[in-house]
């Protein structure tokens, strides 16, 4: 058993798949912590408008719903017909999302899998905004 292997479980009993159509909803799960120790689950929904979300929307959706905003860890899964368990790693939006949440949540865990995990801002390089260009000398005649 890992350090994360509750919050990858909390994950798992929260996958709820639906089809609807063509579109499969909730087949993917994630749960946060907080760093108060409060833990939060959502799923995705898959829309063919681009108007659905990620897991990862869902749970900290619940967690600012709650009044929180600081993450602790963060874990997303999938479970194939044969119950074979994935860890997924946040998309870009996710990580964009989760960064912009609150200001703690760069150094938030991100489980990537049994015994692996990444802070945040090692998955999100060139977060901060750069500096301006320094002035650019003009050619005189």
């Amino acid at each position: 058993m890992t350090d994360h292997d509750d919050l990858i479980e909390v994950a798992r009993g929260t996958i709820n798949p639906h089809r609807a159509g063509d579109r499969l909803f909730g087949d993917v799960a994630a749960a946060l912590e907080t760093t108060t120790g409060a833990i939060h689950a959502g799923v995705c929904i898959d829309t063919g408008s681009g108007t659905g979300f990620c897991a990862e929307h869902a749970a900290v959706a619940s967690m600012v719903t709650s009044g929180e905003y600081a993450i602790a860890r963060i874990v997303a899964v999938w479970q194939d017909d044969d119950e074979r368990l994935t860890v997924l790693p946040p998309c870009g939006r996710c990580r964009e999302f989760i960064r912009q949440i609150d200001p703690s949540n760069i150094d938030a865990t991100i489980v990537l899998g049994q015994g692996r995990t990444a802070p945040l801002r090692t998955l999100l390089p060139e977060w901060e905004w750069p500096e301006p260009e320094p002035p650019r000398r003009r050619n005189t005649p």
